[in-house]
């Protein structure tokens, strides 16, 4: 096996970054879109997803047993607990709006709730609990096992005044060092780990802190699942010898960034070689980037950009039914 040196990884990253140039201009025609046909096929999604829900909540509830406390029982059990919490993060309903659009629906569902039982929903752990089973009899279902994944990590808004992909922007270094806490308070950080060939989660993270914290909360996650991970690409926030390391059984394909190096382990060698002496598949593997990038966007035009909670175990559970409504659609 010849030996790689940095000099022939700064002149791959030189080439690389003539070609993009050349290649990718910065203005294009957008193309149009058959909304017709974008129409039928997200509600043919979506009636496949919720006849797939009922039976797949029953499934993730079955198991769950309340402790006995004193006091009157509960007007919800685990199964209405998650169905109503999930349908309230679909409809991005506040808890007032919710709690009346239940009264007004009360015949045909049974429930009638005050708006702070909606509320409570965000930080029951029984709601927990059934969203995790929920999230694993899913990817169950589809046979997610041997994963070829992407990661990426996003943004979600605590305010309406402010919104994440505008504002990035403006954090810079000397934002991030004098104002961290109108920062923690304004975003909440979010990585996903997505499933190629199904296009579903598998795992996730989120952070008041930083991007990095979320990335270690999802791969924490992930640890705990039965679930292989063949290989991995992330963006260039990831391309370093610290994140490629943690995926030291796995394939990663990164962009190195410009000051990098091949003085690292061996798994860190061996990737700056894959990516030095096979660019071209190289980069055909690592532009599949783009299904979470895709999927980010597919999340926020249908739950919206910003989450209406403040605590941060609600915001989290908030999140999480997001992905279990990303993976309930891609059944």
């Amino acid at each position: 096996m010849s030996r790689i040196t940095n000099k022939q990884l700064t002149l791959k990253l030189r080439e690389l970054e003539r070609i993009l140039k050349d290649t990718y201009p910065l203005t294009f025609e957008e193309k149009k879109r058959d909304w017709r046909t974008y129409e039928q096929q997200y509600m043919e999604r979506l009636k496949k997803a919720m006849r797939h829900l009922d039976p797949l909540l029953t499934q993730a509830t079955v198991t769950i047993v309340r402790a006995h406390k004193r006091g009157d029982d509960p007007k919800l059990d685990s199964k209405q607990k998650a169905s109503l919490l999930l349908t309230k993060q679909f409809v991005q309903k506040s808890n007032r709006v919710m709690s009346a659009m239940l009264c007004l629906f009360s015949m045909l569902s049974g429930i009638d709730v005050s708006y702070k039982t909606i509320e409570r929903l965000y930080s029951d752990d029984e709601v927990e609990m059934a969203l995790h089973n929920l999230h694993m009899l899913l990817l169950q279902q589809r046979g997610v096992k041997n994963v070829h994944s992407s990661g990426d990590a996003t943004g979600y808004s605590l305010t309406v005044r402010k919104h994440y992909a505008s504002e990035v922007r403006k954090l810079k270094e000397k934002a991030k060092k004098h104002d961290e806490r109108k920062k923690k308070r304004s975003f909440v950080y979010n990585f996903m780990l997505m499933d190629l060939r199904t296009r579903m989660y598998v795992a996730y993270g989120t952070s008041f802190k930083s991007e990095k914290e979320a990335f270690d909360n999802a791969m924490n996650m992930l640890s705990n699942l039965d679930i292989t991970l063949e290989s991995v690409r992330l963006d260039k926030y990831y391309s370093a010898q610290l994140y490629v390391d943690r995926f030291s059984k796995s394939k990663v394909y990164i962009i190195p960034k410009s000051n990098a190096t091949i003085r690292g382990s061996p798994h860190w060698k061996e990737t700056l070689r894959a990516f030095i002496e096979d660019t071209l598949n190289f980069l055909h593997e690592y532009y599949q980037r783009n299904n979470s990038e895709s999927g980010f966007s597919a999340d926020k035009k249908l739950m919206g950009w910003k989450v209406g909670q403040k605590r941060e175990d609600r915001i989290d559970t908030a999140i999480r039914s997001t992905m279990v409504w990303h993976n309930l659609l891609c059944i």
